[in-house]
C-alpha cells in the first residue's frame, strides 16, 4: 500500500511540474524576461520552503545535527533547478506543454537510468536491462509523436 502512495505522490509531483511550466511562461511574458520569471519562481519557492522548515523545526523541536557536505552540493541543485525552470519557461511557448513534458520525462528517465547504473551519490545501483532500454526508447518515440503529430 505504501508503494502505491509513493507512486501516486510521484505522479502528483510530475503534474505540478506540468502546471508550473505554463505558469512561469505566462509570468515571463508579463515580465518580458524568462530569467526573471525563473528567479521569481525560485525566490517564492525558497521563501515558502524556509517558512515550512522553520515551522517543522519548531514543531518537532529538532536539533539540526548535520555533517558538513561538500560545498558544491549547496549550489548544484539550485543551478540545475534554475536551468530546468528557465528552459521550461523558454520552451513551453515553443513546444507546447505536452511535448515539453514528454521530452523532460524522457531526459529524466535516461539520466535516472545512468544515475542508477553508476550509483551516483549513493543511489542504489541498478543495472540497465533490456526492458529499461526498450521503455526509454518507447518514451522517446512517444515524445516525438506528441511533438510531431
Amino acid at each position: 500500500m505504501a508503494g502505491v502512495l509513493w507512486s501516486l505522490l510521484g505522479v502528483l509531483a510530475g503534474a505540478f511540474i506540468a502546471v508550473q511550466a505554463p505558469i512561469n511562461a505566462q509570468l515571463a511574458r508579463g515580465l518580458g524576461l524568462p530569467v526573471a520569471a525563473a528567479a521569481f519562481s525560485f525566490l517564492s519557492g525558497a521563501v515558502i520552503l524556509g517558512v515550512i522548515s522553520l515551522l517543522m523545526t519548531r514543531a518537532q523541536q529538532v536539533s539540526i545535527d548535520w555533517q558538513a557536505p561538500a560545498l558544491w552540493l549547496f549550489a548544484a541543485g539550485g543551478f540545475l533547478g534554475a536551468a530546468y525552470v528557465t528552459s521550461a519557461v523558454i520552451l513551453t511557448p515553443k513546444l507546447g506543454a505536452a511535448a515539453l513534458m514528454a521530452f523532460l520525462v524522457t531526459g529524466q528517465l535516461i539520466a535516472g537510468m545512468l544515475i542508477d547504473r553508476v550509483g551516483f551519490l549513493g543511489v542504489a545501483v541498478r543495472e540497465i536491462s533490456m526492458g529499461r532500454i526498450v521503455g526509454a526508447l518507447l518514451l522517446l518515440a512517444g515524445a516525438l509523436m506528441i511533438r510531431v503529430y
